[in-house]
Protein backbone atom coordinates (compact mmCIF):
# COMPACT_ATOMS: atom_id res chain seq x y z
CA UNK A 1 0.00 0.00 0.00
CA UNK A 2 1.89 3.24 -1.13
CA UNK A 3 1.63 6.37 0.64
CA UNK A 4 -1.25 7.77 -0.68
CA UNK A 5 -3.59 5.15 -0.38
CA UNK A 6 -2.67 4.47 3.37
CA UNK A 7 -3.49 8.58 4.07
CA UNK A 8 -6.86 7.64 2.17
CA UNK A 9 -7.70 4.81 4.18
CA UNK A 10 -7.05 6.81 7.58
CA UNK A 11 -9.07 9.82 6.62
CA UNK A 12 -11.84 7.16 5.90
CA UNK A 13 -11.19 5.31 9.23
CA UNK A 14 -11.48 8.15 11.21
CA UNK A 15 -15.00 9.20 9.59
CA UNK A 16 -16.11 5.85 10.47
CA UNK A 17 -15.29 6.14 13.43
CA UNK A 18 -17.28 9.65 14.09
CA UNK A 19 -14.26 11.54 14.51
CA UNK A 20 -13.41 14.85 13.11
CA UNK A 21 -10.03 16.00 11.55
CA UNK A 22 -9.62 19.52 12.61
CA UNK A 23 -8.59 22.42 9.96
CA UNK A 24 -4.66 21.96 10.93
CA UNK A 25 -4.69 18.56 10.21
CA UNK A 26 -6.13 19.05 7.02
CA UNK A 27 -3.97 22.03 6.50
CA UNK A 28 -1.45 19.73 6.94
CA UNK A 29 -2.31 17.39 4.00
CA UNK A 30 -4.18 19.42 1.93
CA UNK A 31 -1.78 19.71 -0.72
CA UNK A 32 -1.56 15.46 -0.60
CA UNK A 33 -5.34 15.70 -1.87
CA UNK A 34 -6.27 14.85 -5.13
CA UNK A 35 -8.47 17.98 -6.52
CA UNK A 36 -12.50 17.09 -6.86
CA UNK A 37 -14.34 17.86 -10.13
CA UNK A 38 -17.71 19.98 -9.70
CA UNK A 39 -20.60 17.84 -10.76
CA UNK A 40 -22.79 19.07 -13.87
CA UNK A 41 -26.17 20.84 -12.69
CA UNK A 42 -29.14 18.46 -13.91
CA UNK A 43 -30.96 19.97 -17.19
CA UNK A 44 -33.93 18.06 -16.15
CA UNK A 45 -36.33 16.05 -13.84
CA UNK A 46 -38.32 13.55 -15.20
CA UNK A 47 -40.00 13.04 -12.12
CA UNK A 48 -41.18 16.24 -11.67
CA UNK A 49 -42.55 16.45 -15.24
CA UNK A 50 -44.27 13.07 -14.14
CA UNK A 51 -45.69 14.77 -11.13
CA UNK A 52 -46.82 17.84 -13.08
CA UNK A 53 -48.63 15.28 -15.33
CA UNK A 54 -50.37 13.61 -12.82
CA UNK A 55 -51.97 16.55 -11.78
CA UNK A 56 -53.18 17.70 -14.87
CA UNK A 57 -55.00 14.41 -15.48
CA UNK A 58 -56.49 15.10 -11.85
CA UNK A 59 -58.26 18.12 -13.17
CA UNK A 60 -55.86 20.22 -10.77
CA UNK A 61 -54.68 22.84 -13.66
CA UNK A 62 -53.48 25.23 -11.28
CA UNK A 63 -51.27 23.53 -9.38
CA UNK A 64 -49.77 21.66 -12.11
CA UNK A 65 -49.07 25.54 -14.01
CA UNK A 66 -47.21 26.54 -10.63
CA UNK A 67 -45.10 23.19 -10.75
CA UNK A 68 -44.05 23.60 -14.25
CA UNK A 69 -43.42 27.38 -14.13
CA UNK A 70 -41.15 26.42 -10.94
CA UNK A 71 -39.26 23.56 -13.48
CA UNK A 72 -38.74 26.09 -16.06
CA UNK A 73 -36.68 27.89 -13.59
CA UNK A 74 -34.27 25.55 -12.23
CA UNK A 75 -34.16 23.74 -15.89
CA UNK A 76 -34.62 26.67 -18.10
CA UNK A 77 -33.02 24.18 -21.16
CA UNK A 78 -35.67 21.50 -20.92
CA UNK A 79 -38.26 21.87 -24.11
CA UNK A 80 -40.90 19.73 -22.87
CA UNK A 81 -41.94 21.98 -19.96
CA UNK A 82 -42.37 24.91 -22.18
CA UNK A 83 -44.46 22.71 -24.33
CA UNK A 84 -46.66 21.50 -21.61
CA UNK A 85 -46.81 24.58 -19.98
CA UNK A 86 -48.15 26.53 -23.60
CA UNK A 87 -50.61 23.57 -23.51
CA UNK A 88 -52.46 24.19 -20.56
CA UNK A 89 -52.32 28.00 -21.45
CA UNK A 90 -53.86 27.18 -24.96
CA UNK A 91 -56.83 25.60 -23.62
CA UNK A 92 -57.13 28.88 -21.67
CA UNK A 93 -57.40 30.65 -24.62
CA UNK A 94 -54.15 32.91 -23.15
CA UNK A 95 -52.78 32.35 -26.66
CA UNK A 96 -49.73 35.15 -26.46
CA UNK A 97 -47.62 33.78 -23.59
CA UNK A 98 -48.57 30.32 -25.10
CA UNK A 99 -46.78 31.04 -28.78
CA UNK A 100 -44.20 33.16 -26.66
CA UNK A 101 -43.76 28.82 -24.77
CA UNK A 102 -44.06 27.27 -27.38
CA UNK A 103 -41.57 29.07 -29.76
CA UNK A 104 -39.11 28.01 -26.66
CA UNK A 105 -39.75 24.62 -27.00
CA UNK A 106 -39.12 24.70 -30.50
CA UNK A 107 -35.56 26.43 -30.31
CA UNK A 108 -34.57 23.95 -27.64
CA UNK A 109 -35.44 20.94 -29.86
CA UNK A 110 -35.71 21.75 -33.43
CA UNK A 111 -36.35 17.57 -33.82
CA UNK A 112 -39.22 17.11 -32.30
CA UNK A 113 -42.30 17.63 -35.26
CA UNK A 114 -44.81 18.29 -32.27
CA UNK A 115 -43.60 21.15 -31.17
CA UNK A 116 -43.66 22.51 -34.62
CA UNK A 117 -47.00 21.67 -35.47
CA UNK A 118 -48.13 23.19 -31.83
CA UNK A 119 -46.56 26.54 -32.57
CA UNK A 120 -47.75 26.22 -36.13
CA UNK A 121 -51.00 26.34 -34.16
CA UNK A 122 -50.52 28.44 -31.71
CA UNK A 123 -49.25 30.81 -34.73
CA UNK A 124 -52.79 30.58 -36.22
CA UNK A 125 -54.12 31.11 -32.57
CA UNK A 126 -52.88 34.19 -32.40
CA UNK A 127 -53.40 35.21 -36.00
CA UNK A 128 -50.02 35.02 -37.19
CA UNK A 129 -51.14 33.39 -40.05
CA UNK A 130 -47.64 34.24 -42.39
CA UNK A 131 -45.55 32.78 -39.66
CA UNK A 132 -47.87 29.95 -39.29
CA UNK A 133 -47.48 29.36 -43.41
CA UNK A 134 -43.52 29.53 -42.87
CA UNK A 135 -43.74 26.64 -40.32
CA UNK A 136 -45.96 24.61 -42.68
CA UNK A 137 -43.27 24.96 -45.54
CA UNK A 138 -40.40 23.72 -43.50
CA UNK A 139 -42.63 21.03 -42.65
CA UNK A 140 -43.56 20.12 -46.03
CA UNK A 141 -39.74 20.19 -47.20
CA UNK A 142 -38.59 18.43 -44.25
CA UNK A 143 -41.99 15.74 -44.27
CA UNK A 144 -42.60 15.26 -48.07
CA UNK A 145 -44.14 12.02 -47.74
CA UNK A 146 -47.16 13.06 -45.20
CA UNK A 147 -49.78 14.18 -47.14
CA UNK A 148 -51.91 15.85 -44.28
CA UNK A 149 -48.94 18.46 -43.90
CA UNK A 150 -49.68 19.17 -47.71
CA UNK A 151 -53.78 19.59 -46.72
CA UNK A 152 -52.79 22.14 -43.60
CA UNK A 153 -50.41 23.93 -45.99
CA UNK A 154 -52.92 24.18 -48.85
CA UNK A 155 -55.46 25.53 -46.17
CA UNK A 156 -53.33 28.04 -45.41
CA UNK A 157 -52.75 29.47 -48.58
CA UNK A 158 -56.47 29.50 -49.15
CA UNK A 159 -56.84 31.26 -46.02
CA UNK A 160 -54.29 34.09 -47.10
CA UNK A 161 -55.66 34.56 -50.44
CA UNK A 162 -52.35 32.91 -51.73
CA UNK A 163 -54.67 30.77 -54.26
CA UNK A 164 -52.07 29.48 -56.74
CA UNK A 165 -50.13 28.56 -54.22
CA UNK A 166 -52.79 26.45 -52.71
CA UNK A 167 -53.22 24.94 -56.45
CA UNK A 168 -50.01 23.94 -56.58
CA UNK A 169 -50.00 22.12 -52.93
CA UNK A 170 -53.41 20.39 -53.85
CA UNK A 171 -51.28 19.31 -57.62
CA UNK A 172 -48.78 17.79 -55.47
CA UNK A 173 -51.07 15.94 -53.57
CA UNK A 174 -53.17 14.84 -56.94
CA UNK A 175 -49.64 13.37 -58.12
CA UNK A 176 -49.59 11.17 -55.35
CA UNK A 177 -53.53 10.15 -55.12
CA UNK A 178 -54.66 10.74 -58.47
CA UNK A 179 -57.74 12.22 -59.17
CA UNK A 180 -60.12 12.51 -56.11
CA UNK A 181 -63.49 14.39 -55.69
CA UNK A 182 -61.96 16.69 -52.21
CA UNK A 183 -59.00 17.89 -54.18
CA UNK A 184 -61.11 18.33 -57.07
CA UNK A 185 -64.22 20.04 -56.00
CA UNK A 186 -61.90 22.05 -53.95
CA UNK A 187 -59.71 23.42 -57.01
CA UNK A 188 -63.15 24.22 -58.70
CA UNK A 189 -64.10 26.08 -56.05
CA UNK A 190 -60.95 27.97 -56.00
CA UNK A 191 -60.68 28.59 -60.04
CA UNK A 192 -64.97 29.89 -59.80
CA UNK A 193 -63.01 32.27 -57.36
CA UNK A 194 -60.48 33.52 -59.52
CA UNK A 195 -63.12 33.93 -62.41
CA UNK A 196 -61.16 31.23 -64.00
CA UNK A 197 -64.44 29.49 -65.78
CA UNK A 198 -62.25 27.48 -68.44
CA UNK A 199 -60.17 25.50 -65.50
CA UNK A 200 -63.26 25.01 -63.14
CA UNK A 201 -65.13 23.25 -65.89
CA UNK A 202 -62.00 21.27 -66.47
CA UNK A 203 -62.03 20.14 -63.17
CA UNK A 204 -65.48 18.71 -63.23
CA UNK A 205 -64.83 17.13 -66.94
CA UNK A 206 -62.01 15.29 -64.86
CA UNK A 207 -64.17 13.77 -62.29
CA UNK A 208 -66.25 12.68 -65.00
CA UNK A 209 -63.11 11.04 -66.85
CA UNK A 210 -61.81 9.06 -64.41
CA UNK A 211 -65.58 8.19 -62.52
CA UNK A 212 -68.01 7.53 -65.94
CA UNK A 213 -70.33 5.59 -64.08
CA UNK A 214 -70.90 8.09 -61.37
CA UNK A 215 -74.02 9.97 -61.79
CA UNK A 216 -73.02 12.40 -58.93
CA UNK A 217 -70.14 14.11 -60.90
CA UNK A 218 -72.36 14.53 -63.97
CA UNK A 219 -75.03 16.77 -61.66
CA UNK A 220 -72.24 18.84 -60.44
CA UNK A 221 -70.87 19.62 -63.75
CA UNK A 222 -74.83 19.88 -64.94
CA UNK A 223 -75.57 22.65 -61.68
CA UNK A 224 -72.26 24.48 -63.27
CA UNK A 225 -73.42 24.60 -66.84
CA UNK A 226 -77.28 26.25 -64.51
CA UNK A 227 -74.81 28.62 -63.00
CA UNK A 228 -73.43 29.68 -66.10
CA UNK A 229 -76.32 29.95 -68.24
CA UNK A 230 -75.58 27.07 -70.18
CA UNK A 231 -78.95 25.27 -69.91
CA UNK A 232 -78.66 22.97 -73.13
CA UNK A 233 -75.59 21.72 -71.67
CA UNK A 234 -76.89 20.86 -68.33
CA UNK A 235 -79.66 19.19 -70.00
CA UNK A 236 -77.61 16.88 -71.80
CA UNK A 237 -75.96 15.85 -68.58
CA UNK A 238 -79.15 15.14 -67.02
CA UNK A 239 -80.39 12.77 -69.69
CA UNK A 240 -77.04 11.03 -69.45
CA UNK A 241 -77.81 10.58 -66.11
CA UNK A 242 -81.01 8.82 -66.71
CA UNK A 243 -79.10 6.78 -69.08
CA UNK A 244 -76.19 5.48 -66.70
CA UNK A 245 -78.53 5.33 -63.66
CA UNK A 246 -82.16 5.34 -64.34
CA UNK A 247 -83.22 4.14 -60.71
CA UNK A 248 -82.00 7.03 -59.71
CA UNK A 249 -83.79 8.86 -56.77
CA UNK A 250 -83.34 12.33 -57.07
CA UNK A 251 -82.91 12.88 -60.83
CA UNK A 252 -86.44 13.78 -61.77
CA UNK A 253 -86.35 16.35 -58.85
CA UNK A 254 -83.48 17.90 -60.24
CA UNK A 255 -85.13 17.54 -63.89
CA UNK A 256 -87.79 19.19 -62.32
CA UNK A 257 -85.91 22.03 -60.53
CA UNK A 258 -84.55 22.65 -64.70
CA UNK A 259 -88.22 22.53 -65.94
CA UNK A 260 -89.16 25.32 -63.36
CA UNK A 261 -86.57 27.60 -63.93
CA UNK A 262 -87.24 27.10 -68.03
CA UNK A 263 -90.69 28.26 -67.21
CA UNK A 264 -91.90 24.59 -68.64
CA UNK A 265 -94.96 24.22 -65.96
CA UNK A 266 -96.22 20.62 -67.12
CA UNK A 267 -92.76 19.22 -67.29
CA UNK A 268 -92.30 20.19 -63.63
CA UNK A 269 -95.27 18.41 -62.68
CA UNK A 270 -94.18 15.35 -64.75
CA UNK A 271 -91.00 14.55 -63.27
CA UNK A 272 -92.55 15.83 -59.68
CA UNK A 273 -94.73 12.74 -60.45
CA UNK A 274 -92.07 10.40 -62.00
CA UNK A 275 -90.34 11.32 -58.88
CA UNK A 276 -92.69 10.73 -56.19
CA UNK A 277 -93.48 6.98 -57.48
CA UNK A 278 -89.79 6.40 -56.79
CA UNK A 279 -89.68 4.58 -53.48
CA UNK A 280 -86.25 5.02 -53.16
CA UNK A 281 -86.31 8.86 -53.03
CA UNK A 282 -86.46 9.96 -49.18
CA UNK A 283 -90.06 10.34 -47.58
CA UNK A 284 -88.50 13.82 -46.38
CA UNK A 285 -87.30 15.06 -49.46
CA UNK A 286 -91.04 14.97 -50.73
CA UNK A 287 -92.53 16.10 -48.22
CA UNK A 288 -90.26 19.23 -48.31
CA UNK A 289 -91.82 19.64 -52.04
CA UNK A 290 -95.31 19.43 -51.13
CA UNK A 291 -94.59 21.77 -48.47
CA UNK A 292 -93.61 24.17 -50.84
CA UNK A 293 -97.08 24.34 -52.57
CA UNK A 294 -97.96 25.95 -48.73
CA UNK A 295 -98.70 29.70 -48.10
CA UNK A 296 -98.80 30.59 -44.99
CA UNK A 297 -102.37 29.52 -44.27
CA UNK A 298 -103.85 27.62 -47.35
CA UNK A 299 -102.52 25.77 -50.31
CA UNK A 300 -101.78 27.73 -52.95
CA UNK A 301 -104.59 27.75 -55.56
CA UNK A 302 -103.51 26.63 -58.69
CA UNK A 303 -101.61 24.26 -57.49
CA UNK A 304 -103.89 22.21 -55.32
CA UNK A 305 -104.84 19.95 -57.45
CA UNK A 306 -101.27 18.79 -58.45
CA UNK A 307 -100.29 19.02 -54.36
CA UNK A 308 -103.35 16.58 -54.12
CA UNK A 309 -102.12 14.12 -56.79
CA UNK A 310 -98.55 14.10 -55.39
CA UNK A 311 -99.60 13.35 -51.81
CA UNK A 312 -102.22 10.25 -53.01
CA UNK A 313 -98.76 9.29 -54.76
CA UNK A 314 -97.15 10.10 -51.27
CA UNK A 315 -99.48 7.34 -49.69
CA UNK A 316 -98.98 4.82 -52.74
CA UNK A 317 -95.12 4.44 -52.29
CA UNK A 318 -94.94 5.09 -48.39
CA UNK A 319 -97.80 3.55 -47.02
CA UNK A 320 -96.35 2.76 -43.64
CA UNK A 321 -95.16 6.23 -42.64
CA UNK A 322 -97.04 7.99 -40.46
CA UNK A 323 -95.97 11.36 -41.94
CA UNK A 324 -97.23 11.36 -45.60
CA UNK A 325 -100.50 10.96 -43.81
CA UNK A 326 -100.13 13.42 -41.65
CA UNK A 327 -99.36 15.65 -44.71
CA UNK A 328 -102.19 14.62 -46.34
CA UNK A 329 -104.04 15.33 -43.40
CA UNK A 330 -102.93 18.92 -43.70
CA UNK A 331 -103.76 19.70 -47.28
CA UNK A 332 -107.27 17.96 -46.79
CA UNK A 333 -107.45 20.37 -43.72
CA UNK A 334 -106.50 23.21 -45.67
CA UNK A 335 -109.19 22.55 -48.04
CA UNK A 336 -111.86 22.51 -45.52
CA UNK A 337 -112.15 18.16 -46.17
CA UNK A 338 -112.25 18.07 -42.56
CA UNK A 339 -113.86 14.36 -43.00
CA UNK A 340 -111.16 13.22 -44.97
CA UNK A 341 -108.75 14.75 -42.76
CA UNK A 342 -109.81 13.44 -39.93
CA UNK A 343 -109.70 10.09 -41.60
CA UNK A 344 -105.96 10.98 -42.64
CA UNK A 345 -105.00 11.80 -38.80
CA UNK A 346 -106.97 8.37 -37.96
CA UNK A 347 -104.31 7.03 -40.22
CA UNK A 348 -101.34 8.03 -38.55
CA UNK A 349 -102.39 7.52 -34.93
CA UNK A 350 -103.28 3.64 -35.87
CA UNK A 351 -100.01 3.29 -37.24
CA UNK A 352 -97.80 6.06 -34.42
CA UNK A 353 -99.86 6.76 -31.22
CA UNK A 354 -97.04 9.13 -29.89
CA UNK A 355 -97.34 11.98 -32.33
CA UNK A 356 -99.05 14.45 -30.11
CA UNK A 357 -99.68 17.00 -32.82
CA UNK A 358 -101.91 14.68 -35.12
CA UNK A 359 -104.12 14.22 -31.98
CA UNK A 360 -104.66 17.73 -31.35
CA UNK A 361 -105.52 17.89 -35.37
CA UNK A 362 -107.56 14.87 -35.54
CA UNK A 363 -109.74 16.62 -32.47
CA UNK A 364 -110.32 20.12 -34.40
CA UNK A 365 -111.02 18.19 -37.31
CA UNK A 366 -113.95 16.76 -34.86
CA UNK A 367 -114.95 20.46 -33.22
CA UNK A 368 -114.85 21.59 -37.15
CA UNK A 369 -117.78 19.14 -38.00
CA UNK A 370 -119.78 19.62 -34.55
CA UNK A 371 -118.87 15.62 -34.55
CA UNK A 372 -119.17 15.87 -30.56
CA UNK A 373 -119.20 11.97 -29.65
CA UNK A 374 -116.35 11.32 -31.34
CA UNK A 375 -115.13 14.09 -30.31
CA UNK A 376 -115.44 13.08 -26.51
CA UNK A 377 -114.18 9.71 -27.54
CA UNK A 378 -110.83 9.98 -28.63
CA UNK A 379 -110.21 13.58 -26.73
CA UNK A 380 -110.51 11.24 -23.44
CA UNK A 381 -108.20 8.93 -25.24
CA UNK A 382 -106.31 11.73 -25.94
CA UNK A 383 -105.92 13.19 -22.61
CA UNK A 384 -105.12 9.63 -21.33
CA UNK A 385 -101.86 9.49 -23.33
CA UNK A 386 -101.33 13.21 -22.94
CA UNK A 387 -102.31 14.18 -18.91
CA UNK A 388 -100.12 17.38 -18.79
CA UNK A 389 -101.30 19.08 -22.23
CA UNK A 390 -104.16 21.56 -21.40
CA UNK A 391 -105.13 22.13 -25.18
CA UNK A 392 -106.13 18.57 -25.03
CA UNK A 393 -107.91 18.57 -22.13
CA UNK A 394 -110.00 21.91 -23.68
CA UNK A 395 -111.24 19.91 -26.47
CA UNK A 396 -112.26 17.42 -24.69
CA UNK A 397 -114.21 19.70 -22.06
CA UNK A 398 -115.91 21.25 -25.11
CA UNK A 399 -117.12 18.11 -26.15
CA UNK A 400 -118.93 17.16 -23.20
CA UNK A 401 -120.57 20.99 -22.60
CA UNK A 402 -122.15 20.32 -26.43
CA UNK A 403 -123.42 17.01 -24.78
CA UNK A 404 -124.72 18.93 -21.99
CA UNK A 405 -122.42 16.67 -19.16
CA UNK A 406 -121.48 19.67 -17.72
CA UNK A 407 -119.93 17.77 -14.09
CA UNK A 408 -117.72 15.94 -16.47
CA UNK A 409 -116.86 19.48 -18.68
CA UNK A 410 -116.20 21.09 -15.00
CA UNK A 411 -113.66 18.58 -14.48
CA UNK A 412 -111.77 18.43 -17.35
CA UNK A 413 -112.17 22.12 -17.15
CA UNK A 414 -110.81 22.72 -13.71
CA UNK A 415 -107.94 20.04 -14.31
CA UNK A 416 -106.89 21.79 -17.48
CA UNK A 417 -106.90 25.60 -16.16
CA UNK A 418 -104.33 24.75 -13.63
CA UNK A 419 -101.51 23.32 -16.07
CA UNK A 420 -101.82 26.58 -18.56
CA UNK A 421 -98.38 28.40 -18.42
CA UNK A 422 -97.35 31.43 -20.69
CA UNK A 423 -100.44 31.15 -22.69
CA UNK A 424 -103.17 34.28 -22.04
CA UNK A 425 -104.95 33.47 -25.01
CA UNK A 426 -105.62 29.22 -23.73
CA UNK A 427 -106.28 30.93 -20.38
CA UNK A 428 -108.73 33.13 -21.18
CA UNK A 429 -110.60 30.51 -23.06
CA UNK A 430 -110.43 28.53 -20.29
CA UNK A 431 -112.26 30.73 -18.32
CA UNK A 432 -114.55 31.74 -20.85
CA UNK A 433 -115.60 28.09 -21.07
CA UNK A 434 -115.92 27.60 -17.17
CA UNK A 435 -117.78 30.95 -17.37
CA UNK A 436 -120.53 28.72 -19.27
CA UNK A 437 -120.54 25.70 -17.28
CA UNK A 438 -121.10 27.22 -14.08
CA UNK A 439 -123.63 29.14 -16.08
CA UNK A 440 -125.42 25.58 -17.44
CA UNK A 441 -125.41 24.39 -13.39
CA UNK A 442 -126.84 27.13 -12.35
CA UNK A 443 -123.82 28.18 -10.21
CA UNK A 444 -124.38 32.13 -11.59
CA UNK A 445 -121.80 33.96 -8.89
CA UNK A 446 -118.92 31.11 -10.03
CA UNK A 447 -119.82 31.85 -14.00
CA UNK A 448 -119.79 35.52 -13.69
CA UNK A 449 -116.29 35.75 -11.57
CA UNK A 450 -114.77 33.39 -14.58
CA UNK A 451 -116.28 35.38 -17.59
CA UNK A 452 -114.40 38.35 -14.99
CA UNK A 453 -110.92 36.72 -15.33
CA UNK A 454 -111.49 36.07 -18.93
CA UNK A 455 -111.91 39.75 -20.02
CA UNK A 456 -109.33 40.68 -17.49
CA UNK A 457 -106.89 38.64 -19.83
CA UNK A 458 -108.42 39.93 -23.02
CA UNK A 459 -110.98 42.37 -22.69
CA UNK A 460 -112.14 42.35 -26.17
CA UNK A 461 -113.20 38.56 -27.11
CA UNK A 462 -117.13 39.63 -28.58
CA UNK A 463 -118.22 35.82 -27.17
CA UNK A 464 -117.32 36.18 -23.51
CA UNK A 465 -118.55 39.54 -24.00
CA UNK A 466 -121.68 38.39 -25.33
CA UNK A 467 -122.69 35.28 -23.64
CA UNK A 468 -121.73 37.07 -20.21
CA UNK A 469 -123.96 40.18 -21.26
CA UNK A 470 -127.01 37.91 -22.51
CA UNK A 471 -127.04 35.30 -18.97
CA UNK A 472 -127.03 38.91 -17.07
CA UNK A 473 -130.19 39.56 -18.44
CA UNK A 474 -131.74 36.20 -17.95
CA UNK A 475 -131.16 36.77 -14.39
CA UNK A 476 -132.19 40.64 -14.95
CA UNK A 477 -129.19 41.45 -13.15
CA UNK A 478 -126.61 44.60 -14.01
CA UNK A 479 -128.76 45.35 -17.12
CA UNK A 480 -126.81 48.30 -17.97
CA UNK A 481 -123.35 46.77 -17.68
CA UNK A 482 -124.89 43.93 -19.90
CA UNK A 483 -125.97 46.37 -22.53
CA UNK A 484 -122.54 47.81 -22.49
CA UNK A 485 -120.68 44.53 -22.96
CA UNK A 486 -123.46 43.34 -25.31
CA UNK A 487 -122.38 46.59 -27.27
CA UNK A 488 -119.24 46.35 -27.27
CA UNK A 489 -119.37 42.69 -28.43
CA UNK A 490 -121.71 43.93 -31.66
CA UNK A 491 -119.15 46.80 -32.30
CA UNK A 492 -116.69 43.94 -33.25
CA UNK A 493 -118.56 41.23 -34.91
CA UNK A 494 -121.51 43.47 -36.38
CA UNK A 495 -123.19 40.89 -38.47
CA UNK A 496 -123.13 38.07 -35.88
CA UNK A 497 -126.86 37.42 -35.69
CA UNK A 498 -126.51 35.47 -32.02
CA UNK A 499 -124.72 38.90 -30.96
CA UNK A 500 -127.79 40.79 -32.11
CA UNK A 501 -130.35 38.93 -30.48
CA UNK A 502 -128.70 39.17 -27.21
CA UNK A 503 -128.34 42.85 -27.55
CA UNK A 504 -132.19 42.71 -28.64
CA UNK A 505 -132.91 40.80 -25.40
CA UNK A 506 -131.36 43.22 -22.99
CA UNK A 507 -133.16 45.75 -24.58
CA UNK A 508 -136.32 43.87 -24.01
CA UNK A 509 -135.02 43.45 -20.42
CA UNK A 510 -134.24 47.16 -19.95
CA UNK A 511 -137.88 47.69 -21.07
CA UNK A 512 -136.89 49.45 -24.93
CA UNK A 513 -138.88 47.20 -26.82
CA UNK A 514 -138.71 49.50 -29.94
CA UNK A 515 -134.74 49.23 -29.79
CA UNK A 516 -135.74 44.98 -28.78
CA UNK A 517 -137.90 45.06 -31.80
CA UNK A 518 -135.07 46.51 -34.00
CA UNK A 519 -132.46 44.09 -32.81
CA UNK A 520 -133.76 40.71 -32.81
CA UNK A 521 -135.49 41.57 -36.40
CA UNK A 522 -132.13 41.93 -37.55
CA UNK A 523 -130.98 38.93 -36.21
CA UNK A 524 -134.43 37.07 -37.85
CA UNK A 525 -133.15 38.26 -41.40
CA UNK A 526 -132.16 34.54 -42.28
CA UNK A 527 -135.41 32.93 -40.47
CA UNK A 528 -134.77 29.13 -42.13
CA UNK A 529 -131.89 29.30 -40.06
CA UNK A 530 -133.73 31.25 -36.70
CA UNK A 531 -133.35 29.14 -33.68
CA UNK A 532 -136.60 28.70 -31.43
CA UNK A 533 -134.98 30.94 -29.14
CA UNK A 534 -134.55 33.46 -31.51
CA UNK A 535 -138.00 33.22 -32.50
CA UNK A 536 -139.80 33.05 -28.78
CA UNK A 537 -137.66 36.55 -28.25
CA UNK A 538 -139.32 38.27 -31.15
CA UNK A 539 -142.71 36.88 -30.28
CA UNK A 540 -141.74 38.11 -26.46
CA UNK A 541 -141.11 41.81 -28.19
CA UNK A 542 -144.32 41.78 -30.57
CA UNK A 543 -146.80 40.85 -27.56
CA UNK A 544 -145.00 43.69 -25.22
CA UNK A 545 -145.67 45.90 -27.93
CA UNK A 546 -149.32 44.81 -28.48
CA UNK A 547 -149.07 42.81 -31.27
CA UNK A 548 -150.83 39.41 -30.06
CA UNK A 549 -151.49 37.71 -33.11
CA UNK A 550 -148.08 38.35 -34.53
CA UNK A 551 -146.27 37.27 -31.28
CA UNK A 552 -148.72 33.87 -31.37
CA UNK A 553 -147.54 33.36 -35.09
CA UNK A 554 -143.56 33.43 -33.91
CA UNK A 555 -143.93 31.87 -31.05
CA UNK A 556 -145.98 28.66 -32.58
CA UNK A 557 -143.07 28.81 -34.96
CA UNK A 558 -140.56 28.64 -32.36
CA UNK A 559 -142.28 25.50 -31.33
CA UNK A 560 -141.17 23.57 -34.28
CA UNK A 561 -137.71 24.31 -33.65
CA UNK A 562 -135.40 23.39 -30.95
CA UNK A 563 -133.89 26.29 -28.37
CA UNK A 564 -137.50 27.49 -27.29
CA UNK A 565 -138.06 27.69 -23.56
CA UNK A 566 -140.60 24.89 -21.16
CA UNK A 567 -142.82 28.45 -20.89
CA UNK A 568 -143.17 28.35 -24.80
CA UNK A 569 -146.73 26.72 -24.70
CA UNK A 570 -148.00 28.38 -21.37
CA UNK A 571 -147.45 31.67 -23.78
CA UNK A 572 -149.42 30.42 -26.56
CA UNK A 573 -152.61 29.37 -24.09
CA UNK A 574 -152.11 32.01 -21.89
CA UNK A 575 -151.50 34.76 -24.93
CA UNK A 576 -149.10 36.41 -22.91
CA UNK A 577 -145.49 36.97 -22.03
CA UNK A 578 -144.43 34.58 -18.69
CA UNK A 579 -141.16 35.57 -17.11
CA UNK A 580 -139.49 32.72 -16.12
Amino acid sequence: MNQSQIKKYIILLIFLMGGWIGPSVMAQHEEEIPDQQPKEKPTSNPSALIDAKKLLLKGDEQNAEGLLRNYIDRYPTDPVAYYELAKILTARKEYPEAKVLAEKAWELDRTNIWYQLFLAETCQFTQDYERALQIFEEIVATNPDNLDYYYQLAALYMGLGKYTEAIRTYDKIETRLGITEEISLQKHKIYLHLKDYKEAEAELQKLIQVYPDDSRYYGILAEYYMSREKKEKALELYNRILEIDPGNAYIHMTLADYYRKTGEKEKVFEELKLGFSNPNLDVDTKINILLSFYTINEIVSDLKEEAFTLARLLIQTHPDDPKVYSIYGDLLSQNQQYREARDAFLRVIAIDSSRYVVWEELLRMDLLMSDYQHLQAYGHRAVELYPEQPVICLLTALAELQLKNFTEAEKLLDRGVKMVVGNNELLAQYYMYLGDTYHALNRAAESDKAYEKSLQIRDNNPYVLNNYSYYLALRGQELEKAAEMSKRALNLEPNNSSFQDTYGWVMFKLGRYEEALEWIGKSLEDRESASGEVLEHYGDVLIKLGRTEEALDYWKRALEKEGGSKLLNDKITQRKWIEE
